[in-house]
């Protein structure tokens, strides 16, 4: 694995737990995040996603706040949509370990993609932040007229782990998708982040680093619903057991 990921986590299949920031008032969403970090913690995954997915800017800053000034024993990391600059500044000022960027390769044309380069370099320069990234991600455009291979070579340069998906949230990513990432990136880290259950872990850790979970630790099994502490654990036991 490349050195920041192995200098984080070890040589272990990754999960990585997201917070989606839910909640109909700032308090809420507060104590609302702070519950699921105890049950993620207490039940052993890897690391937490602060994400404004339900929440605002402001709203992971709190967390992100409280991460950081009440030592909590969990490795923490944000992905906050659609400004990939704020991001970084909270990453920062938080001493998060890692940013989660939703495309780093792809999503832009070929014009627009040299202030972007230049945007990942600088911010990557001298920092011990890890950078995830996704490469043909959900909801993210393709404009870069480049071949899946030519991307994922500029993506392997920007960040420090690949992040793969299906077409949308929830939706389990395809394995031939998996497979032509890997195939092209070798040993390179690659995160599934989207799709893995209970069920189809085992198979999907074969295939990858780790996985970013969401909607399925969930009790709805929905990105809308309550981090359950039982599915948490259903994970977990599969991922040891691998």
């Amino acid at each position: 694995m490349n050195n920041k990921i192995q200098t984080m986590f070890g040589d272990e299949k990754l999960i990585l737990a997201m917070l989606h920031l839910k909640g109909d008032n700032d308090q809420e969403v507060f104590e609302r995040a702070l519950r699921e970090i105890e049950i993620y913690r207490e039940n052993g995954v890897n690391a937490v996603i602060v994400e404004n997915y339900f929440g605002s800017p402001e709203q992971v800053e709190r967390v992100l706040q409280y991460l950081d000034s009440h030592a909590v024993d969990i490795i923490y990391g944000v992905n906050l949509l659609d400004d990939d600059r704020q991001g970084f500044e909270l990453a920062k000022k938080y001493h998060a370990s890692f940013i989660q960027l939703d495309s780093v390769a792809g999503h832009l044309t070929p014009e627009d993609d040299v202030a972007f380069a230049e945007f990942i370099a600088e911010n990557r320069k001298n920092s011990d932040i890890a950078v995830f990234g996704g490469v043909r991600f959900k909801y993210q455009p393709y404009k870069s007229g480049r071949s899946l291979e030519e991307d994922l070579q500029l993506g392997m340069q920007r960040c420090d782990a690949i992040v793969v998906t299906g077409d949308a949230t929830g939706q389990e990513t395809d394995e031939s998708k998996i497979e032509a990432f890997r195939a092209i990136m070798g040993d390179f880290p690659l995160i599934i982040g989207a799709g893995v259950t209970a069920d189809n872990c085992q198979q999907k850790l074969k295939l990858s680093s780790g996985a970013v979970v969401g909607s399925y630790f969930k009790d709805t099994f929905k990105d809308s619903g309550d981090v359950c502490a039982e599915h948490v654990k259903q994970i977990m036991m599969k991922v040891k057991q691998a």
